[in-house]
């Protein structure tokens, strides 16, 4: 109960006067006190309960919940894991992209030998058994899945079939992003999987990751959480199998050079004994401490390079290993399947505690599961103003448009070469020929909006994209920054592309995201647009478990009492301090009361720049 002091009705103030009463702000009304054992709110902002906070529709606005699967397909490996994924749009950045804050493994499945019918041909019916599998182990129908990435990596790839294993997969499970990883790909896929990246970026250190696999062995650098360069060598686990009799029933091409190169002269169906394999095992580890450790190169190692070598990015403070044969590198694996990781990861093992390679070996992350975990999908809808369209029939739909992020500040002088130099470089990065599909290319942009600036712009990616344009192919382009009409303009109306442009803006890509654009809804005129982002267990580039330091306005919540509640500390001038000195109750592990001093300077006058356009959408639940 409260009492409260109001107004003496018999008594009413002089008429015409002007006094100090007249800037109370309703003191007579909440000038009262609360009885003894009344729980009390200071801010008196007490309102009837509206329910758990995740019943809240504005909660449910920037918070989805999705159950992804992923299934990596590599040339000795095959398995899939099932994830429960939470998104959260981060509001305070005015943003409309969701980011990964939580997952949660459903099951995974044990790591399958990838089964083929031939030395050549993947058994896609085998496949589609352990898929299946998997589903059932999970107790999960295709139906219950809201989104799923399938990965084809290393030799899998390269199969004759590789398009009836896209095939099988999409028949369990539905429309899901297929990524196919050529080796520089695949190599960011597992520093990213490996956690690598995400060392990198907390540690502060540049890292080179080590994955080595069935068939190849890839190779990454990365600083603060950047990949910086990558490689594949054709090193692997299971380029070499033998039944339990020794006789060799799988010998890749690759398998045979590197044996010869050992000294012994095998092909199938031979008979060799471990103290053999053993001494290839020793050749292949040193062959790959001297490629990430030699320069220049031994002519016998450069040759086993599928890539152009690293380049020297400089020094390297730490190297960490994943992949099959990295179980047997960090001892977690004990099991022989008779091919040749367990002799290759033990014989590395040796190499690293003799201190062969220059480098301290870092603690493992995920060592065979190095690699995306599924999928995170969210849709926006865009307005016509954020959008330049040149022809809507000719640009949409579009479905699983790969989006490529080249490393280019744009918040400088921007210089045509060197733009267009980033724009080709990422393309190699992962693995594209510029112009043979459509993708789509992201950009921050920063800095003035000058014609200068934009004109520079423009010829950098017309210079970048030469193939796409000379075959009057579709170019997409996606900025942060509030630019699409100036530039589609510029380019279709100005430079007289013929190419057909769509230029959006307002909305913030990464690289492994892929992107679907629908048609022009009317009379709206908007866009939808879905953005299926491949999900790792370590991502340093989302904020996922991390304390934000970088928002300007950011809650933080104490209690009072046994209640919690949260002080908004806003970034506004008052002209006068609060000084709120409430006491505390007994925080959790201190038992010591304290007060807040609150020090707003408010000038009333505050401008939060908070617009909220309406092509800000809704996430797809």
């Amino acid at each position: 109960m409260i009492e409260d002091k109001k107004p003496d009705d018999k008594n009413p103030p002089a008429k015409g006067g002007h006094s100090l009463d007249d800037h109370r702000l309703g003191d007579y009304y909440y000038d009262h006190v609360h009885l003894p054992g009344e729980e009390s709110d200071h801010d008196h902002d007490d309102f009837e309960s509206l329910g758990p906070l995740e019943d809240n529709p504005i909660w449910q606005q920037d918070h989805v919940t999705l159950v992804s699967v992923g299934i990596d397909i590599g040339s000795s490996g095959t398995q899939v894991v099932f994830s429960r994924i939470n998104l959260r749009r981060l509001g305070e950045d005015l943003s409309s992209r969701y980011f990964v804050v939580g997952r949660e493994t459903l099951y995974q499945s044990p790591v399958a030998l990838t089964p083929y019918q031939s030395e050549t041909r993947i058994d896609e019916a085998a496949l589609g058994g352990i898929i299946d599998d998997a589903y059932q182990a999970a107790r999960l129908h295709p139906d219950d899945i809201d989104t799923g990435a399938v990965i084809l990596t290393g030799e899998a790839l390269r199969r004759e079939n590789a398009k009836a294993i896209s095939d099988v997969v999409a028949d369990r499970g539905g429309e899901f992003v297929c990524a196919t990883a050529g080796h520089h790909m695949e190599s960011m896929l597992a520093a990213y999987g490996s956690g690598a990246a995400r060392a990198s970026h907390d540690l502060g250190k540049r890292i080179l990751n080590v994955d080595i696999g069935g068939g190849t062995t890839k190779l990454a650098v990365v600083e603060n959480g950047k990949v910086q360069g990558t490689a594949a060598i054709h090193i692997g686990g299971r380029l070499q199998v033998v039944d339990e009799q020794g006789r060799i029933v799988r010998l890749d091409p690759a398998g045979r050079h590197l044996a010869s190169e050992a000294g012994f002269s095998w092909k199938l169906g031979d008979t060799v004994s471990r103290d053999d394999m053993s001494r290839l095992a020793d050749w292949m580890a040193d062959a790959l401490v001297s490629a990430v450790s030699e320069r220049p190169l031994p002519p016998a190692i450069d040759l086993l390079y599928l890539t152009d070598p690293l380049p020297d990015f400089g020094p390297i403070e730490g190297v960490m290993f994943s992949g099959g044969v990295s179980e047997y590198v960090y001892q977690h694996e004990e099991r022989d399947f008779g091919d040749m990781g367990k002799l290759l990861g033990t014989a590395l093992r040796n190499r690293l505690d003799q201190g062969r390679l220059p480098w301290p070996r870092l603690p493992e992350g995920e060592c065979i599961r190095a690699t995306a975990l599924g999928a995170s999908e969210y849709s926006v809808q865009l307005s016509g103003n954020t959008t330049y369209i040149s022809s809507p029939g000719r640009l949409l739909p579009r479905r699983n448009v790969q989006v490529l992020l080249p490393s280019y500040d744009c918040s400088g002088d921007i210089v045509p070469e060197d733009l267009a130099l980033a724009i080709r470089e990422h393309f190699t990065q992962f693995d594209l020929v510029e112009g043979e599909n459509d993708v789509a290319l992201a950009f921050r942009w920063s800095g003035a909006p000058s014609y200068v600036r934009i004109r520079a712009f423009a010829d950098g990616i017309i210079q970048g994209m030469k193939s796409t344009l000379a075959q009057e192919k579709p170019l997409y382009l996606i900025l942060d920054g509030d630019l699409a009409h100036t530039l589609g303009a510029l380019l279709r109306e100005e430079l007289e592309l013929k190419s057909e442009v769509l230029v959006i803006d307002g909305v913030i890509l990464w690289d492994f995201d892929y992107i679907d654009l629908g048609r022009i809804r009317m009379p709206s005129q908007t866009v939808p647009v879905t953005v299926k982002s491949l999900v790792f267990s370590q991502d340093p580039r989302t904020p996922a478990g991390n304390v934000r330091t970088d928002l300007k306005y950011r809650p933080h919540a104490h209690e009072h009492g046994s209640r919690p509640h949260a002080h908004h500390h806003h970034d506004h001038s008052h002209g006068h301090d609060h000084d709120h000195g409430h006491a505390h109750g007994e925080q959790q592990g201190s038992g010591q009361a304290h007060s807040h001093e609150h020090e707003h300077s408010h000038d009333h006058g505050h401008d939060s720049g908070h617009g909220h356009d309406a092509k800000k959408g809704d996430a797809r639940n």
